[in-house]
């Protein structure tokens, strides 16, 4: 099936904008390794004129035209883009294949869930209304107050390449709900679906300005978005250093900023599980989107009363997952992004193998491809606390064990670590799996599963896996100021100055 990337510009103040230097970049396949189109390349430049047209829309016609307009009229705005994705579900899916190498039900997947969050911010844009004015309840009856919700302003909202259309909507979606006008920049490495969100917005008649699409590389794009006076706030997902920078920047302006960072997640399965059970929801965890997850529970912590036989079995399963290009039928594990992902994780195995862990499986390309950033799903035993392999993010398919005999032991382990994003526990005893959610250092808990995610739950870690929300009323709150109000309603004055003597 031949796919055609269309050819676009960037997407500033509501039409398609050659980048003022006439820069491009080449979208390669990862599954071929073949270019298949280029994106526009931003620069500092295009970032000026982005955010001053962002300026302008929050700002048209006093603000009524958006910012200030009822929810209920955004909420129009947010339907017609999630109808506009289902109609064009099946082009979308195929473009995010080819260009970021996920399986093609997985894409598929990905549009659903973009298309409900847009229907799901869609209903709390109209919830909005209602919430404005909400009475405080004050302990002098001489004043009466209430709060207001603002749009914070202009945001830059910067994504990664994993999911490339789902976590810019995850963005997006909130943003635009709450009033903000945005410039979204993606990753280099996965743009094209922004793109056409881009077309989608252009379609439904957005206001200009209210949506500007950015690509570009982070350096030359990302960077002065991220350090641009005129912006009042950044949320960025991507890797810690990146975020790291980013509070940099918006510190020397006191600028706030949302992070969502690395991961080196852990799941927990307890000798009470049934076992083929509890070996898919390993894998599912770890090897989901080729394995460049986040949140991928990438660090198994497996009780020594069932280690061999649940070794044994994960092995066997992961042996049998189907790698192929991401539009075969049943494709489970396409491949990663881009060489030097391709590059990066078969380093980490290797190093690991170096440091003396044991590589049960997996860790190089299969023999039956030649070309294409294919990985095998690696399962890496013998690990000790102290090896790279456990302490930093892979971002790939790769899964490093360790046994444990008790639940502190378990807890201990698992919360060993910089990161917090998410943890898993798999057990037959509830009481047991609620305590342990209480004891992950984590934002995100799973029991019996892993990465099950849903827009109407919050989303977000701690530690050095950043900190605030995003999804569910957590998400709508990243982008909206509260404004208290306060009225003093006596006809008597305050009395607090003596007045002047008459004369």
């Amino acid at each position: 099936m031949a796919i055609t990337v269309p050819r676009r510009q960037l997407f500033i103040g509501g039409q398609w904008t050659e980048p003022l230097r006439r820069q491009t970049l080449p979208v390669v396949n990862p599954a071929t390794e073949d270019i298949i189109g280029y994106i526009p390349a931003a620069t500092s430049e295009d970032v000026e004129l982005a955010v001053e047209a962002a300026r302008k829309a929050l700002t048209r016609n006093k603000g009524n035209d958006w910012s200030k307009a009822s929810g209920a009229v955004r909420a129009r705005y947010l339907r017609a883009i999630a109808a506009k994705v289902t109609e064009r579900k099946s082009e979308l899916a195929n473009l995010e294949a080819i260009d970021c190498g996920k399986p093609l039900d997985e894409a598929a997947w990905d549009m659903d869930d973009v298309a409900g969050c847009f229907e799901y911010y869609a209903d709390l844009a109209e919830g909005l209304d209602a919430k404005q004015k909400a009475p405080l309840s004050l302990p002098l009856d001489t004043f009466k107050g209430y709060v207001l919700k603002e749009p914070i302003g202009v945001v830059g909202l910067i994504t990664p390449w994993n999911y490339p259309l789902l976590m810019a909507v995850w963005k997006v979606a909130p943003a635009l709900a709450a009033g903000c006008t945005a410039i979204l920049k993606p990753s280099e490495l996965a743009s094209v679906t922004c793109l056409e969100l881009a077309d989608i917005c252009r379609e439904v008649g957005l206001p200009p300005g209210v949506l500007n699409i950015l690509t570009g590389l982070g350096t030359e794009a990302g960077a002065p978005l991220a350090s641009h006076p005129h912006v009042d706030k950044i949320v960025f997902t991507g890797s810690t250093a990146t975020g790291s920078n980013i509070m940099t920047s918006a510190a020397k302006l006191v600028k706030p900023v949302s992070l969502e960072l690395g991961g080196k997640s852990p799941i927990i399965v307890f000798d009470d599980v049934e076992i083929d059970k509890a070996v898919e929801w390993t894998m599912f965890g770890c090897f989901w989107t080729n394995g460049q997850i986040c949140s991928a529970t990438s660090r198994l912590l497996v009780h020594e009363k069932i280690a061999d036989e649940f070794l044994d079995k994960l092995v066997k399963w992961t042996k049998n997952i189907k790698i192929s290009d991401p539009f075969e039928e049943g494709c489970r594990l396409g491949p990663v992004v881009s060489k030097g992902q391709y590059e990066r994780v078969v380093k980490f195995v290797s190093n690991a193998r170096k440091e003396g862990a044991t590589v049960l499986c997996g860790g190089a390309r299969p023999g039956h491809f030649k070309k294409g950033y294919f990985v095998e799903p690696a399962i890496i035993s013998n690990v000790t606390t102290s090896m790279e392999i456990w302490r930093d993010e892979v971002f790939g398919p790769v899964l490093c064990v360790k046994t444990f005999s008790t639940e502190d032991e378990a807890i201990q382990l698992a919360n060993d670590s910089q990161y917090g994003l998410a943890g898993a526990v798999l057990s037959n005893d509830l009481e047991r799996c609620d305590r342990v959610s209480k004891a992950f250092e984590a934002g995100i808990v799973w029991v019996n599963c892993s990465q099950p995610c849903f827009c109407q739950a919050p989303w977000g870690g701690t530690k050095r896996s950043g900190f605030g929300r995003e999804l569910g009323e957590w998400g709508l709150g990243n982008y909206l100021s509260v404004k208290q109000v306060t009225q003093y309603i006596s006809d008597e004055p305050w009395g607090w100055y003596k007045p002047p003597s008459k004369l």
